[in-house]
């Protein structure tokens, strides 16, 4: 990653020849233009991170770091292949542990003590276990896999997430020797004797490397935006690029001063570009990549040869030159620094503060490039051993894991400290009309609904987290809807619909439920209805995909969401062709302008008013269940940070709910011929909306249901469908 090898150029020994084996000695020379380069991209990246406006591109900068790797690491192999026709894998490994490790190590161990300390202990533990994952250089697959899970993909970022480019890093360089070695035995074979080593057949393994890769991070951005940031083949072009300029230097040391002069402040002005214009909304790595691949490409390429008026002037200034020394520490310590300062301060962090916290972990850095960084690389016993290098790094890792391992220990997973309390429990009993509701099935509605409410209201002031919650605190991420699991619930990038049948799959009776993932968990309740009543229930849901016809975009690809409008047509025309008795619609109410519309705005409402008359075109009898209240925290972990003060996570009504929306949903689907069920009671009382129901988890993470919340619903959403079917 940063600073992974010296910043220096191969430069052929000139008319005097010199040779040893048929290969031509070399001698190397400092790159300060190299150096400094690692300065901007560390600036770009540090600066981004802190929030600093005009900078929505700078995650570039770990693209510029993969070129200047690639560059510094293949020539270093290249002149070891060249003059010995093989790599000595324990010197390169050994080499490398005392560049990256000692550093990775010292920050990782201090990271996971301040995350043990600092965070609620379930995210401390979830940070633990990517801890785990860095220290052994796999911490980016971590990420992607979560990434992918659309229900953690609003995660909160982990201290540990940078540690991704090391994991790129260290993946190609585990492969890169290896195919070099190769290579070289293959091209020893049919080298004529007294021939020097040729770079070409590298230089073609590379371009096909990096051909590959390019291609994959195409189709990954677009389909897999997760796995095209941070797995290693959609990445691997980045650092193949920067070997192919090593390989063909004598290429580059024959251009023109004038055009390396162009090419250099061309290459500089693409990685500006590219930091100031690009932004989080620009689908990445994908071809926006190639601005600050291309430009860091030409950067180097230019400072091959000697120009008067070169980019490489600016970039070899002393501090430039002192900030790309200090690049990968700075790198290392400035992205624990920034997540953890506002659990340390008990506040979050504004603009000046964030600055002021990268430039703290600057001295930081400074301190573990003094004493530690320098110290442990130029150390003379382990420059002569290999092994003991070796050996060494393998005890940072152990060391690292270990302690890491033994933090989980020491942050159990978090258990109510209250009294146990009652479990909560909706049962259905017949009932008399009363006179606010002649029809006794509206009369059972409120029955139940009464019942509920008490057990919300017994909550709304309980203090301590009851000792026997169900499901406890570090269960309930996985107390999710078995649809979520076997494909019913459609992921992004899927379109269609299996048939996800429950009950009784012969039933006259069809129910539909259809929706978003919001949908999808109710699918527990209904699917007990639908057992008791011997209906057949359809599950029909996609992720982030409202059934309404509205104009989608996706946050999470990065376009416009084609597969959501797909999905909504093919679904509208199984339940024209199906005809089922009844269609539950639900669907989150927490879309925001970057989906291209927002929750209650007036397309919603139009939107939901066409719907419903569109379904009741089929013949089925329509019930809209309205929104659960927005709990605005991730639950479970806040929870587990305030074992002994739960109101200290609940919301009030005012926040958590927005009853001018329901209202308007209300008369929309109520126009549309639907009928609308109105949730809130369920969950508030009229002043706050707990997150507990007596002993009854009630939400698995920032806006979803547990399924034992669901299921003791089952009563009350029994009571809604049979209204609606009547």
């Amino acid at each position: 990653m940063i600073g992974t090898a010296s910043s220096e150029l191969i430069v052929r020994s000139g008319a005097a020849g010199d040779r040893a084996g048929g290969v031509e000695r070399q001698r190397v020379r400092f790159r300060a233009d190299v150096e400094g380069l690692r300065a901007v991209a560390v600036l770009a990246v540090v600066v981004f991170h802190a929030g600093v406006r005009g900078v929505g591109g700078g995650f570039v900068g770990v693209d510029v770091f993969f070129v200047i790797s690639g560059f510094l690491i293949t020539g270093m192999l290249w002149r070891e292949v060249a003059a010995t026709g093989t790599v000595r894998l324990a010197r390169f490994y050994g080499g490398r542990a005392r560049r990256l490790l000692p550093a990775a190590g010292v920050v990782l161990v201090a990271t996971a003590v301040g995350a043990a300390m600092l965070l609620p202990p379930l995210q401390a533990r979830a940070v633990l276990g990517d801890g785990i994952a860095s220290a052994l250089y796999a911490g980016n697959y971590r990420l992607a896999l979560n990434g992918t899970d659309y229900l953690a993909a609003d995660a909160p970022p982990s201290p540990f997430q940078h540690y991704w480019s090391l994991g790129v890093e260290e993946q190609f360089y585990l492969l890169w020797p290896a195919l070099m070695i190769g290579v070289a035995w293959f091209a020893h074979r049919r080298r004529r004797v007294g021939v020097a080593a040729s770079p070409v057949p590298y230089l073609i393994v590379l371009a096909v490397v990096a051909a590959v890769s390019f291609s994959v991070s195409l189709n990954w951005t677009r389909t897999l935006p997760p796995w095209a940031f941070f797995a290693l083949p959609a990445r691997a072009w980045e650092l193949a690029l920067g070997g192919v300029v090593a390989l063909s230097i004598p290429v580059w040391r024959r251009m023109p001063e004038a055009l390396a002069t162009v090419a250099g402040w061309l290459g500089l002005g693409l990685i500006v570009y590219a930091c100031t214009q690009l932004d989080g909304r620009t689908p990445y790595p994908g071809t926006a990549a190639l601005l600050p691949v291309l430009g860091a490409v030409l950067v180097i390429v230019a400072g091959c040869g000697a120009t008067r008026w070169g980019v490489g002037r600016a970039l070899s200034v002393g501090p430039l030159r002192s900030l790309g020394r200090l690049s990968y520490s700075w790198y290392l310590w400035h992205w624990p620094v920034l997540l953890l300062a506002p659990r340390l301060l008990g506040h979050g962090l504004d603009e000046v503060g964030a600055v002021g916290a990268v430039v703290s972990a600057g001295g930081l850095a400074m301190l573990t490039l003094w004493f530690i960084e320098d110290p442990i690389r130029f150390a003379a016993p382990l420059r002569r051993s290999a092994a003991l290098s070796l050996t060494s790094g393998g005890v940072i890792t152990g060391v690292a894991v270990g302690a890491a391992v033994a933090l989980l220990v020491y942050v159990p997973a978090p258990v109510g400290h209250g009294a146990a309390a009652e479990a909560l429990s909706v049962k259905a009993a017949p009932v008399a009309p009363s006179a606010e509701a002649v029809d006794p099935r509206d009369a059972a509605v409120q029955q139940l609904t009464a019942q509920v409410q008490a057990a919300v209201a017994a909550s709304a002031e309980q203090q301590a987290v009851p000792s026997n919650l169900s499901p406890a605190l570090a269960d309930a991420p996985a107390d999710k809807a078995a649809v979520f699991g076997n494909g019913c619930v459609r992921s992004w990038l899927d379109v269609g619909q299996p048939e996800c049948v429950s009950g009784d799959p012969d039933s006259a009776t069809g129910v539909a439920l259809v929706g978003d993932s919001h949908a999808a968990m109710w699918s527990p309740a209904f699917e007990q209805v639908a057992e008791q009543r011997h209906w057949r229930l359809e599950t029909m849901s996609k992720v982030t995909c409202p059934l309404m016809e509205l104009p989608i975009t996706s946050p999470y690809l990065g376009r416009e969401y084609t597969e959501c409008v797909q999905w909504r047509h093919q679904i509208l025309s199984r339940l024209q062709a199906e005809h089922p008795r009844l269609i539950v619609l639900s669907m989150s109410r927490r879309y925001g302008g970057d989906f291209g519309f927002t929750t209650y705005d007036q397309a919603w409402i139009d939107s939901l008013s066409r719907l419903t008359t569109q379904l009741r075109a089929t013949g089925a009898n329509v019930l809209v269940l309205g929104p659960i209240p927005d709990p605005h925290t991730t639950v479970p972990t806040c929870l587990s940070d305030h074992l002994d003060d739960a109101l200290a996570c609940s919301p009030t009504r005012q926040i958590a709910v927005h009853n001018e929306g329901i209202a308007a949903e209300r008369a929309a689907a109520t126009a549309g011929g639907a009928q609308y069920a109105d949730l809130t009671e369920l969950f508030c009382t009229t002043a706050r909306c707990p997150l507990i129901a007596r002993n009854t988890l009630i939400y698995r993470d920032d806006n979803h249901l547990t399924v034992t919340y669901a299921k003791a619903l089952t009563p009350i959403v029994a009571a809604l469908a049979d209204c609606a079917l009547s």
